[in-house]
């Protein structure tokens, strides 16, 4: 008889989920970018098709700087924005961080909850309804 109880789990590397965003929709994305940087670990996300609830975050945008403390918006202001449109009409190298500066922020500040992600690529039937790990690592 065991002392202890295992369970199983459907584990996404943090790269596949990235990839599967990008591929997706067409913008910039990085998770393990969000939130101040998120450090190794996991997180969990439950999935279904309709949801009660889905969180999000209440910002329709964020300043324009890369790495301000102002982060997160909602999926449809997420979806909304031309991925190539230059923060604050300036061209990048106006911002001195080079060509990669737009998709920093993108990545940093200008990103929807990964749930409301989640829940739209399970009506898409991109993703199945369950729960989800999230594995961060690099």
């Amino acid at each position: 008889m065991s002392i202890f109880t295992t369970r199983t789990e459907q584990v996404i590397d943090v790269q596949d989920w990235d990839q599967l965003v990008i591929e997706t929709y067409g913008r910039p994305y990085s998770f393990q970018q969000q939130d101040g940087c998120k450090p190794r670990g996991r997180e969990t996300l439950h999935v279904t098709l309709n949801p009660d609830h889905v969180d999000e975050y209440e910002n329709e945008t964020v300043p324009e700087i890369v790495n301000h403390d102002e982060m997160g918006v909602t999926f449809e202001a997420w979806l909304a924005r031309d991925p190539e449109q230059r923060l604050n009409g300036k061209p990048d190298d106006e911002h001195h961080c080079g060509e990669w500066c737009l998709e920093l922020w993108w990545d940093r500040n200008f990103y929807p909850t990964a749930e409301s992600i989640a829940h739209d690529l399970c009506k898409r039937g991109a993703l199945p309804e369950g729960t989800y790990t999230i594995d961060i690592d690099w």
